[in-house]
Protein backbone atom coordinates (compact mmCIF):
# COMPACT_ATOMS: atom_id res chain seq x y z
CA UNK A 1 0.00 0.00 0.00
CA UNK A 2 2.73 2.36 0.79
CA UNK A 3 5.10 1.24 -2.00
CA UNK A 4 8.05 3.54 -3.49
CA UNK A 5 6.65 6.62 -1.06
CA UNK A 6 10.46 7.32 -1.06
CA UNK A 7 10.25 7.80 -5.27
CA UNK A 8 7.46 9.93 -4.55
CA UNK A 9 8.64 11.94 -1.72
CA UNK A 10 11.73 12.92 -3.41
CA UNK A 11 9.35 14.94 -6.37
CA UNK A 12 6.95 15.77 -4.14
CA UNK A 13 8.23 19.25 -2.73
CA UNK A 14 9.11 20.36 -6.40
CA UNK A 15 5.88 18.87 -8.92
CA UNK A 16 3.14 18.33 -6.04
CA UNK A 17 3.74 20.12 -3.12
CA UNK A 18 4.91 23.64 -4.83
CA UNK A 19 1.63 23.70 -6.23
CA UNK A 20 -0.59 22.48 -2.90
CA UNK A 21 -0.21 24.92 -0.10
CA UNK A 22 -0.70 27.65 1.71
CA UNK A 23 -3.64 28.48 0.63
CA UNK A 24 -6.27 31.58 1.86
CA UNK A 25 -9.88 30.71 3.53
CA UNK A 26 -11.99 29.94 0.48
CA UNK A 27 -8.69 30.25 -2.09
CA UNK A 28 -9.38 28.78 -5.53
CA UNK A 29 -5.86 27.72 -5.80
CA UNK A 30 -6.28 24.51 -3.65
CA UNK A 31 -6.79 21.02 -5.13
CA UNK A 32 -9.46 18.56 -4.10
CA UNK A 33 -9.08 15.07 -3.33
CA UNK A 34 -9.58 13.99 -6.94
CA UNK A 35 -6.63 16.49 -8.39
CA UNK A 36 -4.38 15.50 -5.73
CA UNK A 37 -4.84 11.34 -6.61
CA UNK A 38 -4.38 12.38 -10.22
CA UNK A 39 -0.84 14.31 -9.22
CA UNK A 40 0.25 11.41 -7.29
CA UNK A 41 -0.62 8.64 -10.11
CA UNK A 42 1.33 11.58 -12.32
CA UNK A 43 4.36 11.73 -10.01
CA UNK A 44 4.73 7.83 -9.13
CA UNK A 45 3.52 6.46 -12.92
CA UNK A 46 0.63 4.74 -12.16
CA UNK A 47 -0.96 3.22 -14.58
CA UNK A 48 -4.79 4.19 -15.78
CA UNK A 49 -6.15 1.27 -16.75
CA UNK A 50 -6.28 -2.15 -14.92
CA UNK A 51 -5.48 -3.95 -18.43
CA UNK A 52 -2.16 -1.98 -18.28
CA UNK A 53 -1.31 -2.52 -14.80
CA UNK A 54 1.09 -5.81 -15.37
CA UNK A 55 3.26 -3.80 -17.82
CA UNK A 56 3.23 -0.99 -15.55
CA UNK A 57 4.10 -2.76 -12.19
CA UNK A 58 7.48 -4.85 -14.64
CA UNK A 59 8.47 -1.23 -15.76
CA UNK A 60 8.79 0.07 -11.73
CA UNK A 61 11.24 -2.05 -11.51
CA UNK A 62 13.91 0.05 -13.18
CA UNK A 63 12.94 2.39 -9.90
CA UNK A 64 15.38 0.33 -7.90
CA UNK A 65 18.24 2.46 -9.51
CA UNK A 66 17.00 5.80 -7.72
CA UNK A 67 16.77 4.15 -4.34
CA UNK A 68 19.39 5.67 -1.76
CA UNK A 69 21.88 2.98 -0.22
CA UNK A 70 22.11 5.25 2.88
CA UNK A 71 19.93 7.43 4.60
CA UNK A 72 22.82 9.89 4.49
CA UNK A 73 22.85 9.92 0.95
CA UNK A 74 19.43 11.82 1.04
CA UNK A 75 18.78 15.50 1.35
CA UNK A 76 17.34 16.65 4.22
CA UNK A 77 13.65 17.55 4.40
CA UNK A 78 12.42 20.69 6.60
CA UNK A 79 8.30 20.20 7.78
CA UNK A 80 7.19 22.92 5.68
CA UNK A 81 8.50 21.31 2.79
CA UNK A 82 5.91 18.73 2.81
CA UNK A 83 3.01 20.95 4.11
CA UNK A 84 -0.34 20.67 1.83
CA UNK A 85 -3.68 22.02 1.58
CA UNK A 86 -6.61 19.93 0.04
CA UNK A 87 -10.04 21.34 0.07
CA UNK A 88 -13.28 19.56 -0.30
CA UNK A 89 -16.19 22.09 -1.30
CA UNK A 90 -19.13 20.38 0.20
CA UNK A 91 -20.12 23.80 0.61
CA UNK A 92 -19.20 25.95 -2.65
CA UNK A 93 -20.25 22.70 -4.73
CA UNK A 94 -23.10 21.25 -3.89
CA UNK A 95 -23.35 18.87 -6.72
CA UNK A 96 -20.47 16.34 -4.71
CA UNK A 97 -22.68 16.71 -1.57
CA UNK A 98 -24.52 13.75 -1.69
CA UNK A 99 -22.08 11.50 -1.99
CA UNK A 100 -20.70 12.38 1.58
CA UNK A 101 -24.29 12.56 2.70
CA UNK A 102 -25.96 9.94 5.43
CA UNK A 103 -29.93 9.32 5.71
CA UNK A 104 -29.66 11.90 8.78
CA UNK A 105 -28.55 14.77 6.52
CA UNK A 106 -25.02 14.86 7.89
CA UNK A 107 -21.65 13.63 6.70
CA UNK A 108 -20.34 10.25 5.97
CA UNK A 109 -17.74 9.47 8.60
CA UNK A 110 -16.14 6.42 6.45
CA UNK A 111 -16.38 8.91 3.04
CA UNK A 112 -13.94 10.99 5.38
CA UNK A 113 -11.97 8.22 6.22
CA UNK A 114 -11.44 7.32 2.51
CA UNK A 115 -9.93 10.92 2.19
CA UNK A 116 -7.70 11.29 5.26
CA UNK A 117 -7.02 7.15 4.55
CA UNK A 118 -5.52 6.63 7.70
CA UNK A 119 -6.75 8.22 11.15
CA UNK A 120 -5.57 8.58 14.44
CA UNK A 121 -7.42 10.78 17.25
CA UNK A 122 -10.58 12.54 17.27
CA UNK A 123 -11.85 15.94 18.37
CA UNK A 124 -16.06 15.83 19.00
CA UNK A 125 -17.07 18.38 16.85
CA UNK A 126 -20.25 18.12 13.97
CA UNK A 127 -18.89 18.02 10.45
CA UNK A 128 -21.84 20.10 8.25
CA UNK A 129 -22.84 18.57 4.99
CA UNK A 130 -23.35 22.20 3.04
CA UNK A 131 -20.11 23.71 4.60
CA UNK A 132 -16.36 23.14 3.13
CA UNK A 133 -13.74 21.28 4.78
CA UNK A 134 -10.35 22.22 4.06
CA UNK A 135 -7.33 18.96 4.44
CA UNK A 136 -4.13 20.34 5.65
CA UNK A 137 -0.88 18.37 6.61
CA UNK A 138 3.19 17.35 6.73
CA UNK A 139 5.62 15.07 7.87
CA UNK A 140 6.20 15.33 11.80
CA UNK A 141 8.90 12.74 12.08
CA UNK A 142 10.76 10.19 10.28
CA UNK A 143 12.96 7.00 10.95
CA UNK A 144 15.22 5.45 9.09
CA UNK A 145 12.31 3.58 6.69
CA UNK A 146 9.30 4.92 8.46
CA UNK A 147 7.45 8.74 8.97
CA UNK A 148 4.90 10.00 10.59
CA UNK A 149 2.35 12.44 9.14
CA UNK A 150 -0.18 15.15 10.89
CA UNK A 151 -3.49 15.74 9.51
CA UNK A 152 -6.07 18.41 10.60
CA UNK A 153 -9.43 18.36 8.97
CA UNK A 154 -10.68 22.15 9.41
CA UNK A 155 -14.69 23.39 7.85
CA UNK A 156 -15.50 26.78 7.13
CA UNK A 157 -18.12 28.19 9.23
CA UNK A 158 -18.61 32.20 9.41
CA UNK A 159 -15.73 33.02 6.93
CA UNK A 160 -12.98 31.22 9.25
CA UNK A 161 -12.13 27.27 9.41
CA UNK A 162 -12.30 25.82 12.47
CA UNK A 163 -10.63 22.26 14.02
CA UNK A 164 -12.81 19.25 13.68
CA UNK A 165 -10.50 16.44 13.79
CA UNK A 166 -6.68 15.33 13.59
CA UNK A 167 -5.32 12.16 12.43
CA UNK A 168 -2.13 10.54 12.52
CA UNK A 169 -0.37 8.81 9.59
CA UNK A 170 2.46 5.53 10.49
CA UNK A 171 3.88 5.29 7.29
CA UNK A 172 6.94 2.78 5.94
CA UNK A 173 8.40 3.37 2.73
CA UNK A 174 8.76 0.27 0.44
CA UNK A 175 10.94 -0.65 -2.39
CA UNK A 176 9.32 -0.45 -6.01
CA UNK A 177 8.22 -4.00 -5.74
CA UNK A 178 6.83 -3.88 -2.04
CA UNK A 179 9.75 -6.29 -1.04
CA UNK A 180 11.81 -4.46 1.04
CA UNK A 181 11.96 -1.40 3.37
CA UNK A 182 13.70 1.70 1.76
CA UNK A 183 15.58 4.87 3.06
CA UNK A 184 13.44 8.25 3.83
CA UNK A 185 14.82 11.65 4.11
CA UNK A 186 16.14 12.71 7.42
CA UNK A 187 13.73 15.37 8.91
CA UNK A 188 15.75 18.52 10.92
CA UNK A 189 12.87 21.02 12.77
CA UNK A 190 13.48 24.21 12.69
CA UNK A 191 12.20 25.68 15.74
CA UNK A 192 10.91 24.83 19.63
CA UNK A 193 7.57 23.54 18.58
CA UNK A 194 8.46 21.46 15.54
CA UNK A 195 11.47 20.26 18.40
CA UNK A 196 8.58 19.53 20.20
CA UNK A 197 6.84 18.26 17.53
CA UNK A 198 9.43 15.56 16.55
CA UNK A 199 9.70 14.27 20.36
CA UNK A 200 6.24 13.02 20.22
CA UNK A 201 7.03 11.56 16.83
CA UNK A 202 9.36 9.72 18.88
CA UNK A 203 7.28 8.86 22.08
CA UNK A 204 4.48 7.41 19.75
CA UNK A 205 6.65 5.22 18.46
CA UNK A 206 8.02 3.99 21.81
CA UNK A 207 3.67 3.57 22.95
CA UNK A 208 3.49 1.46 19.63
CA UNK A 209 6.17 -0.70 20.50
CA UNK A 210 5.02 -1.00 24.17
CA UNK A 211 1.00 -1.72 23.20
CA UNK A 212 2.44 -4.22 20.91
CA UNK A 213 4.79 -6.21 23.32
CA UNK A 214 2.18 -6.12 25.89
CA UNK A 215 -0.11 -7.83 23.37
CA UNK A 216 -2.68 -10.47 24.29
CA UNK A 217 -1.24 -12.72 21.76
CA UNK A 218 1.83 -12.22 23.45
CA UNK A 219 1.45 -12.01 26.85
CA UNK A 220 -0.98 -13.04 29.76
CA UNK A 221 -3.54 -10.93 31.63
CA UNK A 222 -2.24 -8.69 34.21
CA UNK A 223 -3.65 -9.60 37.91
CA UNK A 224 -6.08 -7.25 37.63
CA UNK A 225 -7.36 -8.50 34.33
CA UNK A 226 -7.05 -11.69 35.66
CA UNK A 227 -9.31 -10.82 38.76
CA UNK A 228 -11.85 -9.16 35.83
CA UNK A 229 -12.37 -11.80 33.95
CA UNK A 230 -12.70 -14.21 36.79
CA UNK A 231 -15.63 -12.18 39.00
CA UNK A 232 -17.39 -12.07 35.29
CA UNK A 233 -17.12 -16.09 35.44
CA UNK A 234 -18.57 -16.17 38.47
CA UNK A 235 -21.71 -13.37 37.77
CA UNK A 236 -22.63 -15.78 35.27
CA UNK A 237 -22.89 -19.25 37.06
CA UNK A 238 -25.98 -21.32 37.50
CA UNK A 239 -25.92 -20.95 41.75
CA UNK A 240 -28.71 -23.69 41.48
CA UNK A 241 -26.29 -26.51 39.10
CA UNK A 242 -23.16 -25.57 40.84
CA UNK A 243 -21.20 -26.32 37.69
CA UNK A 244 -18.80 -25.24 35.50
CA UNK A 245 -20.70 -25.43 32.48
CA UNK A 246 -24.32 -23.85 33.12
CA UNK A 247 -23.79 -20.44 32.81
CA UNK A 248 -26.57 -17.20 33.20
CA UNK A 249 -26.43 -13.92 31.46
CA UNK A 250 -27.07 -11.41 34.29
CA UNK A 251 -30.00 -9.05 33.72
CA UNK A 252 -29.05 -6.01 31.07
CA UNK A 253 -26.11 -7.86 28.98
CA UNK A 254 -25.38 -9.36 26.38
CA UNK A 255 -23.45 -12.33 25.08
CA UNK A 256 -20.67 -11.63 23.16
CA UNK A 257 -21.38 -14.44 20.70
CA UNK A 258 -24.51 -12.21 19.97
CA UNK A 259 -23.39 -8.92 19.55
CA UNK A 260 -21.80 -9.56 15.74
CA UNK A 261 -21.80 -8.84 12.55
CA UNK A 262 -20.79 -9.67 9.48
CA UNK A 263 -20.02 -8.61 5.62
CA UNK A 264 -18.16 -9.56 2.57
CA UNK A 265 -16.52 -7.24 -0.32
CA UNK A 266 -15.42 -8.47 -3.92
CA UNK A 267 -12.37 -6.39 -4.14
CA UNK A 268 -12.72 -5.27 -7.78
CA UNK A 269 -9.97 -2.81 -9.58
CA UNK A 270 -12.43 0.28 -9.00
CA UNK A 271 -10.92 0.44 -5.65
CA UNK A 272 -6.90 0.06 -6.50
CA UNK A 273 -4.77 2.41 -5.10
CA UNK A 274 -1.98 3.91 -7.22
CA UNK A 275 -0.23 0.84 -6.77
CA UNK A 276 -2.17 -1.75 -7.79
CA UNK A 277 -3.48 -2.73 -4.23
CA UNK A 278 -6.53 -2.34 -2.96
CA UNK A 279 -6.79 1.65 -1.20
CA UNK A 280 -6.78 1.56 2.26
CA UNK A 281 -9.45 4.12 2.83
CA UNK A 282 -12.00 2.16 0.71
CA UNK A 283 -11.04 -1.11 3.57
CA UNK A 284 -11.25 1.98 6.37
CA UNK A 285 -14.65 3.39 5.27
CA UNK A 286 -15.83 -0.78 4.60
CA UNK A 287 -15.10 -1.31 8.25
CA UNK A 288 -16.04 1.91 9.50
CA UNK A 289 -19.20 1.56 7.83
CA UNK A 290 -19.45 -2.06 9.87
CA UNK A 291 -18.43 -0.60 12.79
CA UNK A 292 -21.10 1.09 12.98
CA UNK A 293 -23.97 -1.00 12.01
CA UNK A 294 -22.71 -3.05 14.37
CA UNK A 295 -22.92 -0.72 17.30
CA UNK A 296 -26.31 0.58 16.21
CA UNK A 297 -27.59 -2.72 16.23
CA UNK A 298 -26.07 -3.10 19.33
CA UNK A 299 -27.14 0.03 21.16
CA UNK A 300 -30.73 -0.24 19.43
CA UNK A 301 -30.18 3.82 18.99
CA UNK A 302 -27.66 5.97 16.61
CA UNK A 303 -24.26 5.92 17.86
CA UNK A 304 -21.54 8.60 16.96
CA UNK A 305 -17.75 8.24 17.00
CA UNK A 306 -15.85 8.84 19.37
CA UNK A 307 -12.12 7.97 18.35
CA UNK A 308 -10.17 5.54 15.39
CA UNK A 309 -7.59 3.73 17.50
CA UNK A 310 -4.06 2.90 15.44
CA UNK A 311 -4.85 1.03 12.27
CA UNK A 312 -2.37 -1.42 11.26
CA UNK A 313 -2.28 -2.81 7.42
CA UNK A 314 -0.53 -5.83 8.37
CA UNK A 315 -0.73 -7.03 4.67
CA UNK A 316 -2.08 -5.39 1.39
CA UNK A 317 -5.59 -6.98 -0.35
CA UNK A 318 -5.14 -7.76 -3.79
CA UNK A 319 -7.28 -6.93 -6.61
CA UNK A 320 -9.95 -9.42 -6.76
CA UNK A 321 -9.89 -10.84 -3.27
CA UNK A 322 -12.62 -11.85 -1.12
CA UNK A 323 -12.41 -9.35 1.64
CA UNK A 324 -14.04 -10.69 4.85
CA UNK A 325 -15.40 -8.28 7.85
CA UNK A 326 -16.62 -9.12 10.65
CA UNK A 327 -17.47 -6.67 13.71
CA UNK A 328 -17.53 -7.41 17.17
CA UNK A 329 -18.49 -5.40 20.17
CA UNK A 330 -15.90 -6.53 22.81
CA UNK A 331 -16.72 -3.71 25.35
CA UNK A 332 -19.35 -1.50 27.11
CA UNK A 333 -19.41 1.00 29.30
CA UNK A 334 -22.32 3.20 30.13
CA UNK A 335 -23.22 4.91 26.76
CA UNK A 336 -20.19 3.75 25.13
CA UNK A 337 -19.21 0.86 22.68
CA UNK A 338 -15.98 -0.64 21.63
CA UNK A 339 -16.26 -1.75 18.42
CA UNK A 340 -13.55 -4.11 17.13
CA UNK A 341 -13.74 -5.39 13.04
CA UNK A 342 -11.55 -8.19 11.67
CA UNK A 343 -10.67 -7.69 8.35
CA UNK A 344 -9.43 -10.73 6.45
CA UNK A 345 -9.17 -11.71 2.72
CA UNK A 346 -9.94 -15.24 1.36
CA UNK A 347 -8.09 -16.84 -0.90
CA UNK A 348 -10.65 -19.36 -3.04
CA UNK A 349 -7.80 -21.20 -4.50
CA UNK A 350 -5.76 -22.65 -1.17
CA UNK A 351 -9.03 -22.23 1.14
CA UNK A 352 -6.42 -20.34 3.11
CA UNK A 353 -7.65 -17.13 5.34
CA UNK A 354 -5.01 -14.32 5.99
CA UNK A 355 -5.60 -11.07 8.29
CA UNK A 356 -5.27 -7.69 7.03
CA UNK A 357 -6.32 -5.50 8.92
CA UNK A 358 -7.55 -5.07 12.76
CA UNK A 359 -9.87 -2.06 13.33
CA UNK A 360 -10.71 -0.53 17.36
CA UNK A 361 -13.89 2.24 16.86
CA UNK A 362 -15.10 3.35 19.79
CA UNK A 363 -18.70 4.78 19.85
CA UNK A 364 -21.06 6.85 22.17
CA UNK A 365 -24.63 5.79 21.98
CA UNK A 366 -28.03 7.76 22.48
CA UNK A 367 -28.63 5.94 25.43
CA UNK A 368 -27.04 3.45 28.38
CA UNK A 369 -26.37 0.05 26.90
CA UNK A 370 -26.43 -3.37 28.22
CA UNK A 371 -23.35 -4.97 29.29
CA UNK A 372 -21.24 -7.06 26.91
CA UNK A 373 -20.02 -10.14 28.63
CA UNK A 374 -17.71 -13.41 27.17
CA UNK A 375 -18.32 -16.65 27.85
CA UNK A 376 -15.18 -18.58 26.47
CA UNK A 377 -11.40 -17.90 26.98
CA UNK A 378 -10.81 -16.35 23.74
CA UNK A 379 -14.00 -13.84 24.47
CA UNK A 380 -12.23 -13.16 26.88
CA UNK A 381 -9.62 -11.57 25.37
CA UNK A 382 -11.37 -9.40 23.15
CA UNK A 383 -12.94 -8.13 26.59
CA UNK A 384 -9.63 -6.96 28.00
CA UNK A 385 -8.48 -5.93 25.16
CA UNK A 386 -11.29 -3.86 23.79
CA UNK A 387 -10.99 -2.84 28.03
CA UNK A 388 -7.23 -1.75 26.89
CA UNK A 389 -8.33 0.42 23.91
CA UNK A 390 -11.32 2.28 25.78
CA UNK A 391 -9.31 2.92 28.84
CA UNK A 392 -6.22 4.23 26.49
CA UNK A 393 -8.75 6.54 24.24
CA UNK A 394 -10.80 8.04 27.64
CA UNK A 395 -7.18 9.03 28.85
CA UNK A 396 -6.85 11.17 25.13
CA UNK A 397 -10.21 12.76 25.94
Amino acid sequence: MLTARLYAMQKLPSLLARTLVSGTNGSPLLPDMAEVRSRLRDIVGASTNWRDHVQAMQERKALHTLLAKRQEDLPPRRMKDSYLEVLLPLGSQPEIREKYLNVHNSVRFGRILEDLDSLGDLCKKVIYPDCDIKFTGNVSWVGKTSMEVKMHMLQLHDGDYSPVLDATFVMVARDPENKRPAFVNPLVPESPEEEEIFKQGELNKLKRIDFSTASLLKMAPTAEERNVIHDIFLNTLDTKTVSFRSRILPPNSVWMEDAKLKGLQICHPQERNIFNRIFGGFLMRKAFELGWATACSYGCSRPFIVSVDDIMFQRPVEVGSLLLLSGQVCYTEKNYIQVRVHSEVYDADTREHHTTNIFHFTFISENEVPRVVPKTYGESMLYLDGKRHFAAIMKEI
